[in-house]
């Protein structure tokens, strides 16, 4: 396993909902490489519930969305918008039993369109949702001018030629 570094905390501005590591309201997502999955652990707060003690499930949605994206950006190494996502919600995950973990992989490609397969697990390691979130992906060109995608070796240790350790 390798651990992601976020090369976007060093825009000014950046807030993502997702994945910044500074978003006091946020998420914090943060991401290993395994394989060719992504990976994330996640502990869920109160404030995320839906119903009592019930991860809300647009919570939980978005905790997929966001893998997919990063699966898009260290896997495929451009940047993309999500075009589609159909989840399916298959047991409760509860904010007060511990921690989640969130896999993510590349499972087909049509041209531009990414289809990025996603399961969250809870606690016990149990399946509790699945998504198929198809990903609009952008050249590397357009990626870099419309995006900010960085230089892909910005998001391993090795390869960050700055040689400074991010917090992903």
């Amino acid at each position: 396993m390798r651990k992601i570094n976020n090369p976007f905390r060093k825009l000014e501005g950046y807030n993502c909902f997702g994945c910044s590591p500074d978003n006091s309201l946020g998420l914090k997502m943060s991401f290993v490489e395994d394989g060719d999955e992504i990976v994330s652990t996640w502990d869920p707060e109160s404030h995320f519930m839906g119903y009592h003690t019930v991860l809300h499930g647009g919570i939980q949605a978005t905790l997929m969305d966001e893998i997919a994206s990063w699966v898009v950006y260290v896997k495929l190494l451009v940047s993309g918008v999500t075009s589609k996502m159909e989840v399916r919600y298959l047991r409760p995950v509860y904010v007060n039993e511990g921690q989640l973990m969130i896999r993510a992989k590349v499972s087909g490609m049509r041209r531009n369109l990414a289809d990025i397969e996603v399961q969250l697990f809870n606690h016990a390691g149990v399946l509790c949702a699945t998504a198929v979130v198809t990903y609009f992906t952008f050249s590397p060109e357009k990626s870099r001018e419309m995006l900010y995608y960085p230089e892909p070796g910005q998001f391993f240790e090795e390869e960050n030629s700055e040689g400074s350790e991010l917090k992903g």
